[in-house]
């Protein structure tokens, strides 16, 4: 299989669960739900992406004719997380174990990753010892063999991927009741916050909905707020 990447680069993870733990970005090309042209963007399933999936031009990007390269590729982006970038690190959020911080961690994204993301390469990631997350919008049933699975769901997609580690919904997005997934085998539930001109007023809604259901909590895209990719 060819693999169509956009880009792999070493960052801090932005959102959910693990914000602020260094990982390495693996972004695939394409998405089932939008062609990621603006031109078709009000006739999309999902139409608040803010993300550029489309072509293999990104940073670290191209096509990769093998698992074994796209691997060795994502581990050549890996690296010891700096002093500055751990101090940042404990700013966030609780501090990490030297465990969790070394572990080398890949986290497949998109557009959406399990259009590509296969047995072989998955294989391959574990064996340059990575601990592999995706970030779906479960639509796409996930193979075996993922460490950590974060579901995003779309109104007006179908819901495939119904378990996993983490939840997390863009909010609000009718006509979703996020209490609708708390009967789904997730171990986390997260709200984040809609961005865009309501930003403000969907994060205030966030907060919210989080204070009267306490099974959920708020999600920030902290990358935004650092300035990091």
């Amino acid at each position: 299989m060819t693999y169509s990447v956009k880009e792999i680069f070493f960052t801090l993870q932005g959102e959910g669960y693990h914000t602020a733990r260094p990982a390495v970005f693996l972004r695939f090309a394409g998405c089932n739900l939008w062609t990621g042209l603006e031109a078709d963007r009000a006739t999309a399933i999902c139409q608040f992406c803010d993300t550029d999936f489309v072509g293999t031009n990104g940073p670290g990007g191209g096509k990769f004719r093998s698992a074994e390269s796209l691997a060795a590729a994502v581990a050549a982006c890996w690296k010891d997380p700096p002093p500055d970038m751990l101090c940042l690190r404990q700013q966030i959020v609780r501090t990490a174990g030297p465990d969790e911080v070394h572990q080398p961690y890949v986290v497949c994204t998109g557009g959406e990753p399990l259009l590509q993301l296969d047995g072989p390469l998955i294989a391959a990631l574990h064996a340059q010892g990575f601990e592999i997350a995706i970030e779906t919008n479960g639509t796409l049933a996930a193979p075996p063999g993922i460490d950590w699975i974060c579901v995003s769901p779309k109104a007006g997609a179908p819901l495939v991927q119904r378990s996993g580690n983490e939840l997390k919904l863009v909010y609000p997005q009718p006509p979703f009741d996020p209490e609708s997934f708390e009967s789904l085998k997730f171990e986390h539930f997260f709200l984040q916050p809609m961005d865009g001109l309501n930003r403000e007023a969907n994060t205030a809604a966030a907060e919210e909905y989080c204070r009267h259901h306490p099974r959920w909590k708020v999600s920030l895209q902290t990358h935004k707020l650092l300035g990091i990719p």
